[in-house]
């Protein structure tokens, strides 16, 4: 008996597992042809209140005070929170050593008066003998020339003594201005050099409000149409504020812009250090949605979403604005009700078929 198969079996079994992958290689087509997409429906919202951020009550003006001289601290009349007046003595050096100069610069211009009167003297005579043809014109000249020096000394003299005087001053250290101190960085003990803070004076007057800003809402807060302010120990109090000051430069650590909001029309009740709540407008109050970050497709410049129109999906430019907790604010763009894609953006093609899942979490 044959072991061998007929030649017709065999083409039988070629044509079935032909056929068998030509069907899977249609199903995987079909499947790449429209795939399962992950989407969301947009909900527009007002404008409003479109941030809020945490500061601090600050004075308008505040100013580091130094002592103008070196030297140790030898007394302290104010303490934090002291309301002084200008004129009042807030910290004393040591002046022991500025009386011994001034000391040293009073008898120089003793000294330099005396040779003064010396000179005078001999210049007067000497010019009495010149107009009695006793001396010549060059002898009467050296004693004019000692004159002037001697003037000259006495002036010199006279100006070191005067610096050693306001020195002697500068030993006690004065409220120019009259406010509220807020910070003390020296004791009694401490050596100190000249222009080394010490005090901190918070000027009477206007009230301001500090607070850090990241860089990607700068510009919505130079926009801003209002800006209300409120305070975690004055419940129920809200005022005004505007933007009177945005620093330049970015904390090196927190990467955020001081930004300092004037209070318009302060309540008596605010006082310095309390927590304030600012809370930012937008200025067109114009309606706008919030959509995942990973909904956002890039092309060069513009950012777009992925749109979904009788299953298929087409590419819509979008204007963004804040981004935060992975989502992105659009300004632009989409209408109340669009259907957009939120995962797989990056494999998806225009006018594409796709199959949809259902709204992301």
């Amino acid at each position: 008996m044959r072991n061998n198969f007929d030649p017709i079996f065999i083409v039988i079994a070629v044509l079935g597992i032909c056929l068998l992958l030509s069907g899977c290689a249609k199903t995987t087509t079909a499947a790449t042809e429209a795939p399962l997409v992950r989407t969301k429906v947009v909900q527009l919202t007002g404008g409003g209140e479109s941030a809020s951020y945490s500061g601090e009550v600050r004075g308008r003006y505040e100013s580091q005070l130094a002592f103008q001289v070196g030297g140790k601290i030898i007394g302290r009349k104010v303490e934090l929170g002291s309301i002084v007046k200008p004129g009042d003595i807030l910290l004393e050096i040591d002046p022991q050593d500025i009386k011994e100069t001034v000391a040293i610069h009073s008898a120089q211009v003793y000294s330099a008066e005396s040779q003064l009167e010396l000179a005078k003297n001999d210049l007067n005579r000497y010019r009495k003998l010149y107009e009695d043809h006793a001396i010549s014109r060059a002898q009467l000249d050296q004693y004019q020339n000692a004159y002037d020096v001697a003037v000259a000394a006495v002036r010199q003299a006279s100006a070191q003594y005067s610096q050693g005087v306001n020195q002697l001053d500068y030993s006690k250290l004065v409220a120019d201005k009259p406010g509220v101190i807020s910070a003390i960085a020296a004791e009694t003990g401490q050596v100190v050099s000249a222009g080394q803070p010490v005090i901190t004076l918070v000027q009477d007057g206007e009230r301001e409000i500090e607070i850090h800003v990241p860089e990607n809402r700068i510009e919505e807060l130079r926009k801003a149409q209002q800006i209300k302010v409120s305070f975690w120990a004055l419940p129920g109090l809200v005022t005004a504020g505007e933007v009177r000051e945005i620093s330049p430069i970015a904390d090196k650590v927190s990467r955020t812009f001081k930004v300092r909001i004037h209070l318009t029309n302060p309540s008596p009740e605010i006082k310095l250090g309390m927590t304030a709540s600012v809370q930012v407008v937008d200025q067109q109050n114009q309606k706008n949605a919030y959509i995942p970050l990973s909904a956002l497709y890039q092309t060069d410049n513009t950012p777009g979403v992925w749109a979904v129109t009788n299953g298929s999906v087409h590419l819509r430019p979008v204007q963004i604005g804040a981004f935060g907790d992975n989502q992105v604010q659009v300004l632009a763009g989409l209408q109340d009700g669009d259907v957009i894609v939120t995962a797989g953006i990056h494999k998806l093609q225009e006018g594409q078929t796709v199959r949809l899942a259902g709204d992301a979490p």
